[in-house]
């Protein structure tokens, strides 16, 4: 089982879609095996990231080749996809570990998950405040000094 399974595949129930693929060609799913060369490419993740998460139980269970050569599947690109997403948030590596962590243990832990995620909603939201904020005084700023390079200096106030 992959860590963006949130329901076992062979139930016949759903698997986490959340996550939009990543970016490049894909191959069809039954067709998927990419090498890791392939998956720095399409994801712009380095090799030594990748084997990190793997190593650090964020990137578990990828399948390797008879000689050991790591393989990859539309399914670990569409985890890595989720994971961007989750270090764009300001998520700690931590509760990444802890999240897919509890994805592997199974429909038990929704309650756990949906907290970790909404704590980091609540986070997110927080920082898009902050920086509309910030943003509200850099448009003042601009408009200032674009109206400041118009007028005559007789009107002009420094700020």
């Amino acid at each position: 089982m992959t860590v963006t399974e949130t329901m076992g595949e062979s139930t016949g129930t759903r698997a986490d879609i959340c996550a939009g693929p990543p970016q490049g060609e894909r191959r069809p799913d039954g067709r998927d095996t990419y090498t890791i060369s392939e998956v720095v490419a399409l994801t712009g993740l380095s090799a030594h990231t990748l084997r990190w998460y793997e190593r650090i139980g964020l990137m578990p269970d990828i399948d390797r080749s008879h000689t050991g050569q790591r393989r990859y599947s539309n399914r670990d690109l569409d985890w890595l996809a989720l994971v961007g997403k989750l270090r764009l948030t300001g998520m700690p590596v931590a509760d990444m570990v802890r999240y897919a962590e509890m994805v592997r243990e199974g429909d038990h832990t929704y309650g756990d998950r949906l907290e970790l995620l909404t704590t980091t909603r609540e986070d997110v939201l927080a920082r898009i405040a902050e920086l509309q904020g910030t943003l509200a005084v850099l448009d003042r700023k601009i408009s200032f000094y674009a109206d400041a390079g118009r007028a005559p200096a007789s009107e002009r106030s420094g700020s």
